[in-house]
């Protein structure tokens, strides 16, 4: 195995609906991958549908890491997943393959990455009372509190972004001590090469494909898959399906809105997720980015990809 400084992995990156995972299956035809899902939502067993997962035909081809890694009702962390992710990277070099990392979770990247801290904190009682706390009293008066408890936190946080609230707010609770001190604890950078590739669309393009990625989850099934879910026994309230796609559905199944208002939801999620995802990533740093028009764009980006992965000789 080579010293850690003569390897490199390579991550692509980019808003949904872009393309990632076709790029991903063009570069494993040419070169000996193993792929790690950054995908806090293809993580979760079940949803597979309204999270646009590969087909169970390429997850047998290629292999995956952290997609059906997790049941619905199972809490997991961006910190944990850098962790754990981590030593599958270690795992798939001793094999002498290659770890390509995909996916539009910019935090989870990051949690990759740079490290991040999250640790053990956990605990039920004070988390079910922050969410019993969230559907009262709703998401900003949470974050007032947060801003009392750890103002530097509360600044890096939308007021909306209710997960990343509580989370903070139940690290406080729990320890005693503020969630922004001890992220500065947090995990010393990943100790590889990394090469990052970012893949977009003109918006108009990217706006088109989004839509009619909806129409065809709608149409493959995504009713039943929310349907099928509930009928499990699963809370409609777990964190795993409180996201795009799902979160409609089940106002739709709950009778607040009819199909069509739904589904020009979902659509209209699905862009402001898409906005988030591209301001979240123009921020960072040494990303090689690719627009794309047609499918020959994508031939070429693969191309580029293999050859600059190859230069830099981690095959060996």
């Amino acid at each position: 195995m080579n010293p850690p400084y003569k390897q490199a992995i390579a991550v692509i990156l980019g808003p949904t609906s872009v393309g990632k995972t076709d790029l991903s299956i063009l570069i494993s035809k040419e070169i000996p991958v193993e792929i790690i899902s950054a995908d806090s939502r293809q993580i979760y067993k079940l949803l597979d549908i309204g999270t646009a997962k590969p087909s169970p035909q390429i997850l047998t081809e290629i292999p995956h890491h952290f997609i059906n890694y997790l049941d619905l009702d199972q809490y997991y962390s961006a910190g944990q997943f850098g962790k754990e992710a981590r030593l599958t990277i270690m795992q798939i070099f001793a094999r002498g393959r290659i770890p390509l990392v995909v996916g539009g979770s910019g935090l989870y990247i990051k949690a990759l990455l740079k490290g991040f801290f999250e640790g053990n904190v956990v605990n039920l009682e004070i988390r079910q009372s922050l969410q019993k706390r969230l559907e009262e009293e709703g998401s900003k008066a949470l974050y007032k509190e947060l801003l009392v408890l750890d103002r530097e936190s509360a600044s890096k946080i939308h007021p909306n972004n209710s997960k990343r609230v509580l989370r903070a707010l139940e690290v406080c609770l729990v320890t005693g001590k503020k969630f922004s001190s001890l992220q500065k604890n947090k995990p010393a950078p990943i100790p590889y090469r990394i090469l990052k590739f970012g893949i977009n669309k003109s918006r108009n393009k990217l706006y088109q494909d989004i839509n009619s990625r909806v129409d065809l989850m709608f149409q493959n099934g995504l009713v039943s898959e929310v349907t099928r879910i509930i009928e499990l026994g699963y809370d409609i309230n777990l964190n795993s399906i409180n996201t795009v796609g799902y979160k409609e559905v089940i106002r739709l199944l709950k009778g607040e809105i009819d199909q069509n208002t739904c589904i020009e939801q979902v659509k209209q999620n699905s862009r402001r997720y898409a906005k988030r995802q591209l301001t979240w990533f123009r921020a960072e740093k040494d990303i090689q980015w690719y627009i794309l028009e047609n499918s020959e764009d994508l031939k070429m980006v693969a191309s580029d990809i293999v050859n600059a992965i190859s230069n830099f000789k981690i095959l060996k």
